[in-house]
């Protein structure tokens, strides 16, 4: 069974920075892609990023590319979520994503459905 564990959110001022973890059992991590996504108030889950098994390929919603950062570690089953220059808007909750069935980090920026999650992060930005 699949199990991710987020860890690293909070309150953050307007243009301070956060680095979420995302612990992961259950399977073979460095087999897998990873992703996060986020869903804040009111508003439907979208894709924030994602990376191959290998770490080798990454992928960002184009709205947050520069500002945020993914990567892992496969020695620690864990991938990360380096959030830089941070706004109001990024205020959501944050969730990490193992793929439920061989994919690729590239598919998973169009499929917000066919994953395993954690329980998500909160993380708010005030200005």
């Amino acid at each position: 069974q699949v199990q991710l564990v987020e860890s690293g959110g909070g309150l953050v001022q307007a243009g301070g920075s956060l680095r979420l973890s995302c612990a992961a059992s259950g399977r073979t991590f460095s087999a897998y892609a990873m992703g996060w996504f986020r869903q804040a108030q009111g508003k439907e889950r979208e894709f924030v990023a994602s990376i191959g098994g290998t770490g080798v390929a990454t992928y960002y919603a184009d709205s947050l590319k520069g500002r945020f950062t993914i990567s892992r570690d496969n020695a620690k089953n864990t991938v990360y979520l380096q959030m830089n220059s941070l706004k109001p808007e990024d205020t959501a909750v944050y969730t990490c994503a193992s793929p439920n069935r061989q994919t690729t980090a590239q598919f998973m920026r169009a499929d917000t459905s066919n994953n395993y999650w954690g329980q998500g992060t909160q993380v708010t930005v005030a200005s």
